[in-house]
């Protein structure tokens, strides 16, 4: 079975066109934009053309079947508010050109999958959310954008092409590819990545109140300095996170919202966000008691009140261990020495999909680590051999 490299990175570069940022290879495509609806029709002409049946099901995910057994591979094809023009579109190309070459050799059935807004302008991982039954549409159609509107109302730009939802029997197992986002591979200098495992996610929203007042003459004694509250959060927070922590653990303070901003009065009230991530479902939910205990402490000792909201959970998933013999075959083979395991820190489709039939990932170094910004990039042979390395996997499971 022959691929074409060329063909597979003209169509990469095509993709990159739509939603062209106009820095560097950049893209701003968020999920159901025109731009994202645009380029989503554009895969499906292409996936047409290669001689798959298209299927776009009610949440806007693109399939292109081969078959009514098949191997999916995909990933997802819209961005950032400002995004790299890799970032999941790599892994749908792949996979077209996969499947493509495949029809063209008379070899296995392969499908090609293109999930929805995995970014999370609505959701987090929406559409493969929706498709593995995680939440249901109803529920998603509840979500809002930052701007205030409803998956369910911008959906309908796409319910003419809609279809029912895809039964998962109807595929023998998943594969994605993507880039690494991060400067593990770039600094080893290996070519190839085989996921052991994708991290698990807790977030929260936090509000801090206390009393806003004159900046001029209230007493540092008698402040409730919500800003300075915060600022003690984050420290305590980092210390005890930090005596748990394995060195793949993360945590950020986030998405931070002072009121009413002003500089001569004292801030009455913080909004901001904690996300903390970690393949280990007991260090997550220990790292949620910190949380709480912090929030306590924090509380009585700057004297003020201290809200958490409902933690979000998205727990860790293991990649299928056939399916990851296979990834480690083929790169042993295709890039002797440059290959290596790792976990991922960022979530994927394959997280989801993970949990109604077997999965895997592959990932390509990124440049300088860079990604979810449009200077994101990663050297052409890179992106061939890890295209290579996914084939062979695909046609030996």
């Amino acid at each position: 079975m022959t691929l074409n490299p060329d063909r597979f990175l003209e169509d990469l570069h095509r993709l990159g066109s739509f939603g062209a940022s106009g820095v560097g290879k950049g893209v701003v495509r968020p999920a159901f934009t025109a731009v994202d609806i645009a380029a989503r029709r554009w895969l499906a002409s292409r996936m047409e053309e290669a001689g798959l049946k298209t299927h776009f099901d009610p949440i806007g995910n693109l399939f292109g079947l081969n078959g009514e057994k098949s191997l999916l591979i995909g990933s997802h094809s819209d961005s950032q508010p400002e995004g790299g023009w890799l970032d999941g579109a790599l892994g749908v190309v792949a996979g077209l050109e996969i499947a493509r070459a495949s029809i063209e050799a008379g070899g296995p059935p392969i499908s090609v999958a293109n999930f929805q807004d995995e970014e999370g302008r609505f959701g987090v991982l929406t559409g493969s959310d929706v498709w593995t039954g995680s939440i249901s549409l109803a529920e998603a159609d509840m979500f809002t954008d930052t701007d205030g509107l409803a998956l369910g109302a911008v959906r309908a730009r796409m319910a003419g092409r809609a279809r029912e939802f895809l039964p998962h029997d109807m595929f023998t197992g998943f594969l994605e590819m993507h880039i690494e986002q991060g400067p593990g591979m770039d600094v080893s200098g290996d070519q190839i990545g085989v996921v052991s495992d994708i991290v698990g996610i807790r977030e929260v929203r936090i509000k801090i109140t206390g009393r806003q007042n004159h900046a001029g003459t209230t007493p540092m004694a008698l402040r409730q300095d919500a800003f300075q509250a915060l600022s003690n959060f984050n420290q305590r927070i980092n210390e005890r996170f930090s005596a748990v922590a394995t060195p793949a653990t993360v945590w950020t303070l986030g998405h931070a919202e002072i009121s009413p901003n002003a500089s001569s009065v004292i801030p009455g009230v913080a909004h901001f966000s904690l996300q903390w991530r970690d393949g280990d479902f007991a260090r997550l939910n220990y790292m949620e008691t910190i949380l709480r205990e912090v929030a306590e402490e924090v509380s009585r000792d700057q004297d003020v009140k201290i809200e958490l909201g409902k933690v979000g959970a998205i727990e860790p998933a293991a990649m299928d261990p056939r399916l990851k013999e296979a990834l480690r075959n083929a790169a042993e083979e295709l890039a002797p020495g440059k290959w290596l395991d790792l976990p991922s820190g960022a979530l994927h489709d394959a997280a989801n999909v993970s949990r109604v039939m077997p999965a895997a990932m592959l990932f390509v170094p990124s440049i300088g680590g860079i990604s979810h910004a449009f200077d994101e990039d990663t050297k052409e042979a890179d992106l061939v051999k890890g295209l290579e390395v996914l084939n062979r996997a695909a046609l030996s499971v």
